[in-house]
Order: C-alpha cells, then sequence, then structure tokens
C-alpha cells in the first residue's frame, strides 16, 4: 500500500467508531484533560503565591543587585554613573536602621505602650519616583508617601495597628545607634506619621517603615544602593558592569564594600519555593502516568481485537511501521482533544481565579445551609460557612494567579505527548501478528 494517507483516514475510523470490549476513547480524552486542567489550574495559583512573595522582596527589600558599604560621600556621584548604564531601571540609595518604636499616647490607663521591634529605612523624600517598582508595590491606604518634612514617618499597615497610630499621630524611635539619635534627646527621637502602606506581605507590613535619609541618615551607618534592572535574569552581565565602574571610581571591596545578586542574596528561600514548584510539577504529574498507563492498556486490547484488520492491511502490502502509526495516530487525537480540552478550561479557569473560587465557595454554602435547616428540626447545631482562603486566616485579599506561557506549553505537551508514546509502545503487538495465520484462521 502506498502513501501516507489512509493512515489518518483508519485511525479517525477507528476513534469516531468506538471500540467492543474496550473504554471509550472520550475516556481517555477527559483523562487527559483532567491533568492538563489541575496542573494549569494549581501550577498559576502557586505562581501568583510565589512571585507575588518573591517580587515583593525584590522590588521592596532586596532589589535584583545591592552594593553595601558605600560611604554617603560617594553615594551621589556613583549613582549617577549606574543610572546611565543601559540594562539598570532604578537605582535607589538607603540605610537600613533596627530601631524600637512605640506610640507616644498612653493607653487608658496612663501607660506608655510597650515598644516594638521594627526596621527603618532612610530614604529620598523623592523616592517613588526614583524607584517606581517600589511604588508599584506600596499601597498607600492611608495619607501619602510625604518625606519631605524633617521626622516624617511612613509605617506598614500591620504595624501602625499594633501601635494604634494613624496618620498626624506622633510615633517614638528609640536605637542605641550613635549618630541616628541626638544624645540630648536621650536616644529617642520622635517622628510624625504621614501614611500608611501595605505591600500584602506580612513581614513588611508589620515591621517595616520609611524615614527621610536627609533626617535619619545615621552618619556612623554605610550607604546602601539598591539597583533594579530591566531584565533581573541579567544580573551577572550588570555585575560586571558595575564592578568596572567601581573600579574606575577607586572603590574596592577590601574598602568593605560588597556587591550581591538577588540569587545571593535570597538563595535560601528561593531555592525552597524552586524545590516546591518542583515537586508539585511532580506529584500532579502522575495524573499523567496513570492515564498514560490506561491509554497503553485500552491500545494494546484494540490491537487484539482488530487482529483480522491488522492482518488484511497487512495482506495488502502495509508495513509493520504503517499499521503502528495507525495506532499512534489514535493516540495523537486522544492526546490532541484531552490536552486542548484541559488547556483551555485551565486558562479559562486560571484567569478568573476569584470568579472561580467564589462560585465554589458559594455552591458549597448553599449545600451547608440546606444542611444547617434539616439540623435544626433534629436538633443539632449547624456548620458555619465554608471558605477555600478566609482572610482571617490567610493574609490575603484575593487568590492570586500567574500564568507564564512556557509553563503552559510544558503542560499541554505532558498531557499530548503521554497518550502518544502510550499508542506507540501498545502498538507492538502488530509485530506479532503473522497476516497469513490470522486470514487462515480466523
Amino acid at each position: 500500500m502506498k502513501g501516507g494517507r489512509w493512515i489518518g483516514f483508519v485511525a479517525a475510523r477507528y476513534v469516531s467508531q468506538g471500540r467492543k470490549n474496550s473504554p471509550s476513547p472520550v475516556f481517555s480524552v477527559l483523562g487527559i484533560a483532567t491533568g492538563v486542567l489541575a496542573l494549569t489550574v494549581i501550577i498559576a495559583v502557586m505562581n501568583g503565591f510565589q512571585l507575588g512573595f518573591i517580587e515583593s522582596i525584590l522590588e521592596i527589600s532586596s532589589c535584583h543587585l545591592r552594593i553595601e558599604g558605600i560611604s554617603p560621600d560617594d553615594e551621589a556621584e556613583l549613582s549617577g554613573k549606574l543610572r546611565s548604564l543601559p540594562g539598570v531601571l532604578s537605582v535607589l540609595p538607603f540605610q537600613e536602621l533596627n530601631v524600637l518604636i512605640r506610640n507616644t499616647q498612653t493607653n487608658l490607663r496612663g501607660v506608655l505602650s510597650s515598644p516594638r521591634g521594627a526596621l527603618i529605612r532612610a530614604v529620598p523624600a523623592a523616592a517613588l519616583d526614583l524607584d517606581p517598582g517600589l511604588a508599584g508595590k506600596l499601597e498607600i491606604e492611608e495619607g501619602f508617601f510625604h518625606l519631605e518634612r524633617p521626622y516624617d514617618i511612613v509605617l506598614g499597615a500591620e504595624l501602625a495597628m499594633h501601635l494604634s497610630v494613624q496618620p498626624g499621630d506622633d510615633v517614638m524611635l528609640l536605637s542605641v545607634l550613635p549618630g541616628l539619635l541626638n544624645e540630648e534627646e536621650g536616644g529617642s527621637r520622635v517622628y510624625t506619621v504621614s501614611g500608611i502602606f501595605r505591600c500584602g506581605f506580612y513581614e513588611y507590613d508589620l515591621g517595616w517603615g520609611f524615614i527621610g535619609i536627609e533626617t535619619g541618615q545615621a552618619e556612623t551607618q554605610p550607604m546602601i544602593l539598591g539597583i533594579k534592572l530591566k531584565n533581573r535574569w541579567q544580573d551577572q552581565r550588570a555585575m560586571d558592569e558595575i564592578r568596572k565602574i567601581l573600579a574606575l571610581s577607586e572603590i574596592r571591596e577590601e574598602d568593605g564594600v560588597f556587591l550581591s545578586s538577588w540569587r545571593d542574596y535570597n538563595r535560601a528561600f528561593f531555592g525552597a519555593l524552586r524545590t516546591e514548584k518542583i515537586m508539585m510539577f511532580f506529584l500532579v504529574g502522575l495524573i499523567f502516568i496513570v492515564v498514560g498507563l490506561n491509554i497503553f492498556q485500552a491500545q494494546r486490547r484494540v490491537v487484539l481485537e482488530r487482529r483480522e484488520e491488522i492482518g488484511l492491511l497487512r495482506a495488502l502490502g502495509a508495513s509493520e511501521t504503517a499499521v503502528r502509526l495507525v495506532f499512534v495516530w489514535d493516540g495523537f487525537f486522544i492526546g490532541f482533544a484531552g490536552a486542548g480540552l484541559g488547556l483551555g478550561l485551565g486558562l479559562l479557569i486560571a484567569f478568573h481565579i476569584p470568579a472561580f473560587f467564589s462560585f465554589l465557595e458559594g455552591t458549597v454554602n448553599f449545600f451547608i445551609s440546606i444542611i444547617n435547616r434539616l439540623s435544626l428540626y433534629i436538633g443539632a447545631s449547624g456548620a458555619g460557612e465554608f471558605a477555600v482562603f478566609s482572610p482571617q486566616i490567610f493574609y490575603i485579599k484575593e487568590i492570586p494567579s500567574r500564568v507564564i506561557p512556557q509553563e503552559v506549553i510544558l503542560i499541554f505537551l505532558f498531557g499530548f505527548l503521554s497518550a502518544i508514546v502510550a499508542a506507540w509502545f501498545a502498538s507492538g503487538k502488530v509485530s506479532g501478528t503473522r497476516p497469513a495465520e490470522v486470514l487462515r484462521y480466523e
């Protein structure tokens, strides 16, 4: 038999006609669709959580690159040179100061509140203009991000709640660092709250604050330059360029200057997130192994059921490989239909995660309300409302979701290729089919 058009035609007839004693191909399609759907949604939600944490750390805390140990005298000239580099998006000078902070007002019993530890970052008054990434992550809930006036401070929302302060109230900063606070003030300084921010990262909302670097600068503390790149994956190339600038400026590591990348600064945390994601891929990917085994068993049964047809095709001149391709095309149709269906539904849910979970919670709570009404007749206590991610437990306003195209393609290929590989191995029985014997006895 010449030509290959008949292979697809025969395979399509096998799929459309179903099988005598074998499960319908629809179940195989639904199995692959379920695996692709589950993996797409789970990875999208995981990406939403993980990238939210990673971006909060990089945009607020560690930056893409950090130069530590810069003297205040070298900061202005060095910042200008770094901003001129083609891959640099922003450069923000700052200092980090560990202090104790408390409300200056007494409570109802006339006692000052106990101080709470906090990390105060001293930044320029125009910090949000110098660093758009920082501005995008800080949501100002009350007041304004104003640091122009002397002794203004912007606090995290959870920290402000613990201190029971709002914009316009005064807080007292306590520190033992020389040069930060005046000695004649008793080692303390009063700041006025100008704004309250929330970034969604609990550690920062609870323990961070911003003050102006002009009034909060500690002369004995080194300056830190936080550098944001247009592409954070180009950090090694940017570090090479920065080292050249440092060498020309006669700023050396021997003088206490240290250049680090986001990969080094958060190696343990980012490594844990990567391991978690790989394990989730593996565990959910087991669905494809189970579905592949089912397809393998179903295809082997089909080969046995169609021995007469296989013998006839071989007798008409079809090669062993061509007959095997008939069943591989069968797997192709199943894999493509299942992976395409699962991917379409998965992306639909992933892009509408809040609406999906609201519908899920509403459906579950509807049945819970029915059970609670029936419980009243028998005197039993009812159940509370169901919530997938309750705000009382999880520090989130809504469930995040982030779809990465490369991962979506990989998930689609997992489902698609699992059916093809299973069909190829299952069609190995074709090699044992003898056309003469089949036609003689069957």
